[in-house]
Protein backbone atom coordinates (compact mmCIF):
# COMPACT_ATOMS: atom_id res chain seq x y z
CA UNK A 1 0.00 0.00 0.00
CA UNK A 2 1.43 3.37 -1.04
CA UNK A 3 1.07 5.97 2.26
CA UNK A 4 1.14 8.55 -0.48
CA UNK A 5 -2.70 7.63 -1.23
CA UNK A 6 -4.18 6.79 1.95
CA UNK A 7 -5.73 10.47 1.72
CA UNK A 8 -9.22 11.64 0.22
CA UNK A 9 -8.60 13.06 -3.30
CA UNK A 10 -10.49 16.54 -3.78
CA UNK A 11 -12.41 15.33 -6.63
CA UNK A 12 -14.76 12.32 -6.08
CA UNK A 13 -17.63 10.72 -7.89
CA UNK A 14 -17.38 6.53 -6.86
CA UNK A 15 -16.75 5.41 -4.14
CA UNK A 16 -16.73 1.50 -3.06
CA UNK A 17 -16.53 -0.22 0.74
CA UNK A 18 -14.56 -3.17 1.48
CA UNK A 19 -16.40 -4.68 4.49
CA UNK A 20 -19.55 -2.85 3.52
CA UNK A 21 -21.94 -5.11 5.80
CA UNK A 22 -20.17 -3.97 9.51
CA UNK A 23 -22.62 -1.82 11.12
CA UNK A 24 -20.50 1.16 11.05
CA UNK A 25 -19.58 0.49 7.68
CA UNK A 26 -22.98 0.50 5.95
CA UNK A 27 -23.88 3.49 7.89
CA UNK A 28 -21.52 5.23 5.85
CA UNK A 29 -22.26 4.03 2.61
CA UNK A 30 -25.34 5.62 2.83
CA UNK A 31 -24.65 8.65 4.12
CA UNK A 32 -22.13 8.76 1.07
CA UNK A 33 -24.71 7.91 -1.00
CA UNK A 34 -27.32 10.88 0.54
CA UNK A 35 -24.02 12.98 0.17
CA UNK A 36 -24.47 12.50 -3.82
CA UNK A 37 -21.60 9.62 -4.45
CA UNK A 38 -21.68 6.58 -6.70
CA UNK A 39 -21.53 3.92 -3.77
CA UNK A 40 -20.72 0.39 -4.08
CA UNK A 41 -19.53 -1.98 -1.75
CA UNK A 42 -18.24 -5.67 -0.94
CA UNK A 43 -18.31 -8.40 2.10
CA UNK A 44 -17.75 -11.91 2.57
CA UNK A 45 -20.83 -11.98 4.74
CA UNK A 46 -23.92 -10.70 2.47
CA UNK A 47 -27.21 -11.42 4.23
CA UNK A 48 -30.13 -9.89 5.81
CA UNK A 49 -31.09 -6.89 7.68
CA UNK A 50 -28.01 -5.62 6.42
CA UNK A 51 -28.62 -6.64 2.72
CA UNK A 52 -31.75 -5.71 2.77
CA UNK A 53 -30.90 -2.73 4.71
CA UNK A 54 -28.41 -1.56 1.60
CA UNK A 55 -30.36 -2.71 -1.15
CA UNK A 56 -32.80 -0.50 -0.08
CA UNK A 57 -31.14 2.45 -0.03
CA UNK A 58 -29.17 1.53 -3.43
CA UNK A 59 -26.02 0.78 -2.92
CA UNK A 60 -24.87 -2.03 -5.11
CA UNK A 61 -23.18 -5.44 -2.92
CA UNK A 62 -20.89 -7.49 -4.43
CA UNK A 63 -20.35 -11.14 -2.79
CA UNK A 64 -16.88 -11.71 -1.54
CA UNK A 65 -14.13 -10.47 -2.22
CA UNK A 66 -12.50 -10.62 -5.64
CA UNK A 67 -9.91 -8.54 -7.27
CA UNK A 68 -12.34 -8.01 -10.14
CA UNK A 69 -14.19 -5.71 -8.07
CA UNK A 70 -12.53 -2.81 -8.03
CA UNK A 71 -11.27 -0.91 -11.25
CA UNK A 72 -9.44 2.08 -11.94
CA UNK A 73 -12.05 4.24 -12.35
CA UNK A 74 -12.97 4.21 -8.26
CA UNK A 75 -12.02 7.53 -7.37
CA UNK A 76 -11.70 6.01 -3.74
CA UNK A 77 -11.67 3.16 -1.34
CA UNK A 78 -12.84 2.75 1.92
CA UNK A 79 -11.10 -0.29 4.07
CA UNK A 80 -12.85 -1.20 6.92
CA UNK A 81 -11.19 -2.99 9.84
CA UNK A 82 -12.40 -6.41 8.97
CA UNK A 83 -10.01 -6.42 6.22
CA UNK A 84 -6.47 -8.24 6.37
CA UNK A 85 -3.73 -7.24 4.52
CA UNK A 86 -3.77 -10.38 2.31
CA UNK A 87 -7.77 -9.75 1.49
CA UNK A 88 -7.85 -9.94 -2.52
CA UNK A 89 -9.53 -6.54 -2.98
CA UNK A 90 -6.61 -4.83 -0.44
CA UNK A 91 -3.66 -6.38 -2.88
CA UNK A 92 -5.80 -5.59 -5.88
CA UNK A 93 -6.45 -1.87 -4.01
CA UNK A 94 -2.18 -1.91 -3.85
CA UNK A 95 -1.44 -2.91 -7.58
CA UNK A 96 -3.97 -0.23 -9.17
CA UNK A 97 -2.53 2.37 -6.61
CA UNK A 98 -5.97 3.84 -5.84
CA UNK A 99 -6.43 6.65 -2.82
CA UNK A 100 -7.48 4.56 0.11
CA UNK A 101 -8.77 5.45 3.03
CA UNK A 102 -10.08 4.40 6.72
CA UNK A 103 -13.59 4.56 8.08
CA UNK A 104 -12.80 7.07 10.79
CA UNK A 105 -11.23 9.14 7.84
CA UNK A 106 -14.40 9.50 6.15
CA UNK A 107 -16.39 10.07 8.85
CA UNK A 108 -14.17 12.75 10.22
CA UNK A 109 -14.06 14.01 6.35
CA UNK A 110 -17.37 13.70 4.51
CA UNK A 111 -19.37 13.93 8.05
CA UNK A 112 -17.58 16.26 10.41
CA UNK A 113 -15.95 18.46 8.25
CA UNK A 114 -17.19 22.03 9.08
CA UNK A 115 -19.46 20.60 12.55
CA UNK A 116 -18.70 20.48 16.05
CA UNK A 117 -17.94 16.94 16.65
CA UNK A 118 -19.57 15.50 20.13
CA UNK A 119 -17.16 12.48 20.62
CA UNK A 120 -18.15 9.84 22.96
CA UNK A 121 -15.17 7.31 24.43
CA UNK A 122 -15.01 4.81 26.61
CA UNK A 123 -15.08 1.44 27.35
CA UNK A 124 -18.73 0.94 28.50
CA UNK A 125 -21.91 3.06 27.51
CA UNK A 126 -20.75 4.82 24.09
CA UNK A 127 -23.56 3.65 22.40
CA UNK A 128 -26.54 4.74 25.25
CA UNK A 129 -24.57 7.89 25.82
CA UNK A 130 -24.70 9.10 22.45
CA UNK A 131 -27.59 8.38 21.15
CA UNK A 132 -29.07 10.29 24.56
CA UNK A 133 -26.92 13.27 23.01
CA UNK A 134 -28.35 12.92 19.14
CA UNK A 135 -31.84 12.40 20.32
CA UNK A 136 -31.95 15.25 23.33
CA UNK A 137 -30.15 17.53 20.21
CA UNK A 138 -32.98 16.81 17.85
CA UNK A 139 -36.00 17.63 20.11
CA UNK A 140 -34.11 20.72 21.46
CA UNK A 141 -34.23 21.41 17.20
CA UNK A 142 -30.85 21.48 16.21
CA UNK A 143 -30.58 19.19 13.78
CA UNK A 144 -27.99 16.94 14.27
CA UNK A 145 -25.67 14.78 12.77
CA UNK A 146 -24.83 11.38 14.44
CA UNK A 147 -23.23 7.87 13.21
CA UNK A 148 -23.61 5.30 16.00
CA UNK A 149 -22.83 2.00 16.93
CA UNK A 150 -26.42 0.72 17.63
CA UNK A 151 -30.12 1.18 16.17
CA UNK A 152 -31.87 4.01 17.76
CA UNK A 153 -35.75 3.83 18.18
CA UNK A 154 -36.69 6.77 17.81
CA UNK A 155 -34.79 7.21 14.40
CA UNK A 156 -34.70 3.38 13.31
CA UNK A 157 -31.15 3.94 12.35
CA UNK A 158 -27.81 4.34 13.82
CA UNK A 159 -27.19 7.28 11.52
CA UNK A 160 -28.15 11.10 10.52
CA UNK A 161 -27.21 13.79 8.11
CA UNK A 162 -28.66 16.88 9.85
CA UNK A 163 -28.02 20.43 8.75
CA UNK A 164 -26.96 21.76 12.51
CA UNK A 165 -23.79 22.56 13.76
CA UNK A 166 -23.60 19.66 15.68
CA UNK A 167 -22.08 15.94 14.75
CA UNK A 168 -22.29 13.50 17.55
CA UNK A 169 -20.01 10.45 17.01
CA UNK A 170 -19.05 7.34 18.96
CA UNK A 171 -15.22 6.96 19.64
CA UNK A 172 -14.32 3.68 19.22
CA UNK A 173 -10.64 2.65 21.03
CA UNK A 174 -11.00 -0.68 18.57
CA UNK A 175 -7.92 -0.30 15.75
CA UNK A 176 -8.70 1.32 12.72
CA UNK A 177 -7.39 -0.57 9.79
CA UNK A 178 -4.71 -2.91 8.92
CA UNK A 179 -2.69 -0.15 7.35
CA UNK A 180 -3.40 1.91 10.73
CA UNK A 181 -3.69 -0.16 13.71
CA UNK A 182 -4.45 3.29 16.56
CA UNK A 183 -7.11 3.56 17.77
CA UNK A 184 -10.51 5.05 15.58
CA UNK A 185 -11.13 7.48 18.26
CA UNK A 186 -7.44 9.48 17.39
CA UNK A 187 -8.71 10.43 13.85
CA UNK A 188 -11.88 13.16 15.16
CA UNK A 189 -10.82 16.73 16.61
CA UNK A 190 -13.88 17.24 19.39
CA UNK A 191 -15.42 20.55 20.22
CA UNK A 192 -16.64 18.17 23.80
CA UNK A 193 -15.44 14.75 24.37
CA UNK A 194 -17.00 12.27 27.07
CA UNK A 195 -15.23 9.42 28.97
CA UNK A 196 -17.07 7.03 30.63
CA UNK A 197 -14.75 4.12 31.39
CA UNK A 198 -11.50 2.58 31.40
CA UNK A 199 -11.01 -0.92 31.85
CA UNK A 200 -9.40 -4.01 29.91
CA UNK A 201 -11.13 -5.18 26.75
CA UNK A 202 -10.24 -6.12 23.19
CA UNK A 203 -8.08 -8.86 24.39
CA UNK A 204 -6.98 -9.58 20.33
CA UNK A 205 -5.58 -5.60 20.08
CA UNK A 206 -4.77 -4.88 23.59
CA UNK A 207 -2.11 -6.97 25.54
CA UNK A 208 -3.05 -5.50 28.97
CA UNK A 209 -4.90 -2.80 30.94
CA UNK A 210 -1.78 -0.64 30.50
CA UNK A 211 -1.86 -0.70 26.72
CA UNK A 212 -5.43 0.25 26.64
CA UNK A 213 -4.35 3.27 28.90
CA UNK A 214 -2.06 4.21 26.43
CA UNK A 215 -4.40 4.76 23.94
CA UNK A 216 -6.90 6.56 26.11
CA UNK A 217 -3.60 8.60 26.97
CA UNK A 218 -3.10 9.63 23.61
CA UNK A 219 -6.68 10.68 23.10
CA UNK A 220 -6.76 12.58 25.80
CA UNK A 221 -3.28 14.63 24.68
CA UNK A 222 -4.12 14.75 21.49
CA UNK A 223 -7.47 17.11 22.04
CA UNK A 224 -7.80 20.38 20.81
CA UNK A 225 -7.14 23.43 23.51
CA UNK A 226 -10.56 24.39 23.27
CA UNK A 227 -12.28 20.91 23.63
CA UNK A 228 -14.00 20.01 27.14
CA UNK A 229 -14.08 16.52 28.31
CA UNK A 230 -16.16 15.46 30.60
CA UNK A 231 -15.10 12.84 32.67
CA UNK A 232 -16.43 9.64 34.83
CA UNK A 233 -15.36 10.21 38.87
CA UNK A 234 -15.94 7.12 39.56
CA UNK A 235 -13.32 5.33 37.56
CA UNK A 236 -9.54 5.06 38.91
CA UNK A 237 -8.23 4.63 35.78
CA UNK A 238 -9.80 8.15 34.29
CA UNK A 239 -8.53 9.53 37.39
CA UNK A 240 -5.02 8.93 36.79
CA UNK A 241 -5.45 9.48 32.86
CA UNK A 242 -7.12 13.11 33.60
CA UNK A 243 -4.62 13.67 36.54
CA UNK A 244 -1.90 13.49 34.30
CA UNK A 245 -3.43 15.58 31.43
CA UNK A 246 -4.43 18.45 33.44
CA UNK A 247 -1.31 19.19 34.83
CA UNK A 248 -1.00 21.31 31.82
CA UNK A 249 -4.28 21.91 30.38
CA UNK A 250 -6.54 22.39 33.86
CA UNK A 251 -9.38 23.68 32.65
CA UNK A 252 -10.03 20.91 30.34
CA UNK A 253 -11.45 18.00 32.09
CA UNK A 254 -15.42 18.59 34.24
CA UNK A 255 -15.89 15.60 36.18
CA UNK A 256 -19.18 13.93 36.29
CA UNK A 257 -20.67 10.82 38.82
CA UNK A 258 -21.64 10.77 42.41
CA UNK A 259 -18.86 12.49 43.85
CA UNK A 260 -19.10 15.70 46.11
CA UNK A 261 -16.52 17.58 44.48
CA UNK A 262 -17.87 16.58 40.94
CA UNK A 263 -18.78 19.55 38.79
CA UNK A 264 -21.96 17.31 37.85
CA UNK A 265 -23.83 15.50 40.42
CA UNK A 266 -26.55 12.57 40.79
CA UNK A 267 -28.77 13.48 43.24
CA UNK A 268 -31.88 11.28 44.46
CA UNK A 269 -33.44 8.58 42.18
CA UNK A 270 -36.59 6.65 42.62
CA UNK A 271 -37.84 4.12 40.00
CA UNK A 272 -41.77 3.50 40.19
CA UNK A 273 -43.79 1.99 37.22
CA UNK A 274 -41.11 1.91 34.79
CA UNK A 275 -39.86 4.94 34.89
CA UNK A 276 -36.82 6.54 37.14
CA UNK A 277 -37.19 10.48 38.30
CA UNK A 278 -33.79 11.93 39.34
CA UNK A 279 -32.19 14.68 40.21
CA UNK A 280 -29.13 16.56 38.67
CA UNK A 281 -27.26 19.12 40.54
CA UNK A 282 -24.43 21.24 38.92
CA UNK A 283 -22.07 23.04 41.09
CA UNK A 284 -23.78 22.26 44.23
CA UNK A 285 -26.57 23.79 42.38
CA UNK A 286 -30.20 22.32 41.76
CA UNK A 287 -29.81 22.03 37.81
CA UNK A 288 -33.27 20.17 37.45
CA UNK A 289 -35.62 17.21 37.83
CA UNK A 290 -35.65 14.71 35.07
CA UNK A 291 -37.42 11.08 34.21
CA UNK A 292 -36.43 8.00 32.14
CA UNK A 293 -37.22 5.09 31.08
CA UNK A 294 -33.92 3.47 30.83
CA UNK A 295 -33.26 0.76 33.60
CA UNK A 296 -30.22 0.73 35.85
CA UNK A 297 -28.10 3.27 37.61
CA UNK A 298 -25.06 2.98 35.01
CA UNK A 299 -27.81 4.60 32.62
CA UNK A 300 -28.62 7.21 34.76
CA UNK A 301 -24.45 7.88 34.24
CA UNK A 302 -24.28 7.82 31.15
CA UNK A 303 -27.37 10.54 31.12
CA UNK A 304 -26.25 12.72 33.47
CA UNK A 305 -22.89 12.91 30.79
CA UNK A 306 -25.24 13.85 27.85
CA UNK A 307 -26.97 16.12 30.24
CA UNK A 308 -23.55 17.82 31.33
CA UNK A 309 -22.35 17.83 27.33
CA UNK A 310 -25.69 19.33 26.08
CA UNK A 311 -25.83 22.56 28.98
CA UNK A 312 -22.50 22.94 27.58
CA UNK A 313 -23.74 23.86 24.00
CA UNK A 314 -26.31 25.80 25.30
CA UNK A 315 -29.68 23.78 26.04
CA UNK A 316 -31.86 24.30 29.20
CA UNK A 317 -32.76 21.64 31.48
CA UNK A 318 -36.48 21.85 30.59
CA UNK A 319 -35.46 21.41 26.90
CA UNK A 320 -33.39 18.39 27.78
CA UNK A 321 -36.10 16.49 30.27
CA UNK A 322 -38.74 16.74 27.44
CA UNK A 323 -35.91 14.55 25.35
CA UNK A 324 -35.47 12.01 28.19
CA UNK A 325 -38.86 11.33 28.71
CA UNK A 326 -39.88 10.96 25.25
CA UNK A 327 -36.61 8.74 24.37
CA UNK A 328 -37.07 5.05 23.44
CA UNK A 329 -34.15 3.59 23.76
CA UNK A 330 -31.70 1.63 21.29
CA UNK A 331 -31.87 -1.86 19.99
CA UNK A 332 -30.16 -4.38 21.98
CA UNK A 333 -29.78 -2.42 25.33
CA UNK A 334 -31.74 -3.68 27.87
CA UNK A 335 -34.48 -4.08 24.54
CA UNK A 336 -37.82 -5.75 25.47
CA UNK A 337 -38.21 -8.52 22.58
CA UNK A 338 -41.84 -9.38 23.61
CA UNK A 339 -43.69 -10.72 26.61
CA UNK A 340 -45.57 -14.13 26.36
CA UNK A 341 -47.33 -15.85 29.18
CA UNK A 342 -46.90 -12.99 30.90
CA UNK A 343 -42.83 -14.11 29.99
CA UNK A 344 -40.57 -11.13 29.59
CA UNK A 345 -37.65 -11.75 27.10
CA UNK A 346 -34.84 -8.79 26.90
CA UNK A 347 -32.45 -8.62 24.25
CA UNK A 348 -28.67 -6.60 25.65
CA UNK A 349 -25.73 -6.68 24.29
CA UNK A 350 -23.59 -6.66 27.37
CA UNK A 351 -20.30 -9.11 27.36
CA UNK A 352 -17.83 -7.42 29.62
CA UNK A 353 -18.09 -8.37 32.97
CA UNK A 354 -18.60 -4.82 34.41
CA UNK A 355 -21.44 -4.74 31.53
CA UNK A 356 -22.82 -7.83 32.66
CA UNK A 357 -22.85 -6.82 36.27
CA UNK A 358 -24.48 -3.37 35.52
CA UNK A 359 -27.16 -4.64 33.22
CA UNK A 360 -28.58 -7.27 35.67
CA UNK A 361 -28.68 -5.49 38.35
CA UNK A 362 -30.51 -2.37 36.18
CA UNK A 363 -33.37 -5.22 35.24
CA UNK A 364 -33.29 -6.87 38.42
CA UNK A 365 -34.29 -3.22 40.14
CA UNK A 366 -36.95 -2.53 37.23
CA UNK A 367 -38.48 -6.58 37.91
CA UNK A 368 -38.36 -6.71 41.31
CA UNK A 369 -41.33 -8.96 41.44
CA UNK A 370 -40.52 -12.22 39.17
CA UNK A 371 -37.86 -14.52 38.88
CA UNK A 372 -34.63 -13.24 36.60
CA UNK A 373 -33.11 -15.91 34.37
CA UNK A 374 -30.09 -14.91 32.94
CA UNK A 375 -28.63 -16.31 29.82
CA UNK A 376 -25.13 -15.45 28.48
CA UNK A 377 -22.92 -16.23 25.76
CA UNK A 378 -19.21 -15.48 25.69
CA UNK A 379 -18.83 -14.41 22.41
CA UNK A 380 -16.48 -11.50 22.19
CA UNK A 381 -12.65 -12.12 21.63
CA UNK A 382 -12.29 -11.23 24.91
CA UNK A 383 -14.78 -12.96 26.82
CA UNK A 384 -13.73 -16.05 24.86
CA UNK A 385 -10.30 -15.98 26.53
CA UNK A 386 -10.04 -16.33 30.43
CA UNK A 387 -8.51 -13.01 30.98
CA UNK A 388 -11.96 -12.42 32.81
CA UNK A 389 -12.23 -16.43 34.13
CA UNK A 390 -12.92 -15.55 37.89
CA UNK A 391 -14.48 -12.40 37.70
CA UNK A 392 -17.36 -13.59 35.69
CA UNK A 393 -18.66 -15.66 38.55
CA UNK A 394 -18.88 -12.59 40.76
CA UNK A 395 -21.28 -10.43 38.19
CA UNK A 396 -24.42 -12.66 37.96
CA UNK A 397 -25.70 -12.53 41.47
CA UNK A 398 -28.42 -10.50 40.91
CA UNK A 399 -29.81 -13.14 38.97
CA UNK A 400 -32.05 -16.49 39.99
CA UNK A 401 -31.05 -18.55 37.48
CA UNK A 402 -27.93 -18.48 35.16
CA UNK A 403 -27.69 -20.05 31.94
CA UNK A 404 -24.21 -19.60 30.28
CA UNK A 405 -23.66 -21.25 26.91
CA UNK A 406 -20.03 -22.79 25.34
CA UNK A 407 -18.63 -20.13 23.03
CA UNK A 408 -19.72 -21.03 19.32
CA UNK A 409 -16.55 -19.51 17.93
CA UNK A 410 -13.89 -20.77 21.26
CA UNK A 411 -11.59 -22.78 18.28
CA UNK A 412 -10.40 -19.36 17.41
CA UNK A 413 -8.78 -19.05 20.94
CA UNK A 414 -5.61 -20.67 21.25
CA UNK A 415 -6.25 -23.74 23.56
CA UNK A 416 -4.21 -22.07 26.68
CA UNK A 417 -5.97 -18.79 26.89
CA UNK A 418 -9.41 -20.37 26.33
CA UNK A 419 -12.51 -19.19 28.54
CA UNK A 420 -14.47 -22.38 30.08
CA UNK A 421 -18.13 -22.11 30.57
CA UNK A 422 -17.78 -25.57 32.43
CA UNK A 423 -15.80 -23.84 35.08
CA UNK A 424 -17.69 -20.70 35.02
CA UNK A 425 -20.90 -22.67 36.19
CA UNK A 426 -18.83 -24.55 39.09
CA UNK A 427 -17.93 -21.54 40.33
CA UNK A 428 -21.37 -20.38 40.32
CA UNK A 429 -23.03 -23.02 41.73
CA UNK A 430 -19.93 -23.07 44.55
CA UNK A 431 -21.20 -19.43 45.14
CA UNK A 432 -24.82 -21.08 45.85
CA UNK A 433 -25.58 -20.24 42.32
CA UNK A 434 -28.76 -21.45 39.89
CA UNK A 435 -26.33 -22.00 37.20
CA UNK A 436 -26.53 -24.34 34.49
CA UNK A 437 -24.18 -25.07 31.12
CA UNK A 438 -25.32 -25.83 27.47
CA UNK A 439 -23.45 -26.94 24.76
CA UNK A 440 -25.93 -25.20 22.13
CA UNK A 441 -28.73 -22.80 21.99
CA UNK A 442 -31.30 -25.04 21.23
CA UNK A 443 -30.43 -26.66 24.69
CA UNK A 444 -31.19 -23.83 26.32
CA UNK A 445 -34.14 -23.33 24.58
CA UNK A 446 -35.85 -26.22 25.50
CA UNK A 447 -34.67 -25.55 29.49
CA UNK A 448 -35.98 -22.37 29.39
CA UNK A 449 -39.36 -23.71 27.75
CA UNK A 450 -39.49 -26.20 30.64
CA UNK A 451 -38.72 -23.75 33.56
CA UNK A 452 -40.07 -20.39 32.30
CA UNK A 453 -43.50 -19.57 34.55
CA UNK A 454 -45.90 -16.19 34.60
CA UNK A 455 -43.69 -13.28 36.25
CA UNK A 456 -40.46 -14.51 34.92
CA UNK A 457 -37.89 -11.85 33.01
CA UNK A 458 -35.86 -13.46 30.77
CA UNK A 459 -32.40 -11.20 29.97
CA UNK A 460 -30.32 -12.68 27.29
CA UNK A 461 -27.28 -11.27 26.92
CA UNK A 462 -24.49 -11.45 24.12
CA UNK A 463 -22.55 -9.15 21.17
CA UNK A 464 -24.04 -11.50 18.67
CA UNK A 465 -27.30 -12.64 17.14
CA UNK A 466 -27.15 -16.03 19.89
CA UNK A 467 -28.42 -18.27 17.01
CA UNK A 468 -31.74 -15.81 16.98
CA UNK A 469 -32.89 -17.18 20.42
CA UNK A 470 -34.74 -14.38 21.59
CA UNK A 471 -37.30 -15.16 18.55
CA UNK A 472 -37.47 -18.77 18.85
CA UNK A 473 -37.86 -18.53 22.34
CA UNK A 474 -40.72 -16.33 22.48
CA UNK A 475 -42.11 -18.58 19.19
CA UNK A 476 -42.44 -21.49 21.68
CA UNK A 477 -43.56 -19.98 24.39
Amino acid sequence: MDPLKNKIPSKIDTIHLLAVCGTGMAALAVMLRDLGYRVSGSDQNVYPPMSTFLADHGISIRQGYKPAHLDSHLDLVIVGNAISRDNPEAMRLAELGLHYCSMPQAVNHFLAKGKKALVVTGTHGKTTTSSLLAWILYKAGRDPSFIIGGILHDFKSNHRLGSGDFVVIEGDEYDTAFFDKGPKFLHYRPHTAILTSVEFDHADIFTDLNHVTAAFDQFLNGVPDHCRVFAFDGDKNIAALTTAVTGNRPAMVRKYGCQPDSMWRLGSARIENGWTDFDIFKREKHFGKFRTRLPGRHNLLNTLAAVAVADRIGLTASEIAGALETFTGIRRRQEVRGIKRDITVIDDFAHHPTAVLETVAAIRSHYPAGRLIAVFEPRTNTSMRNVFQKTYATVFDPADIICIRTPSMIQKVPTAERFSSEKLVSDLIHRKKDAHHFENTDQIISYLIDIAMAGDVILVMSNGGFDNIHQRLLDRL
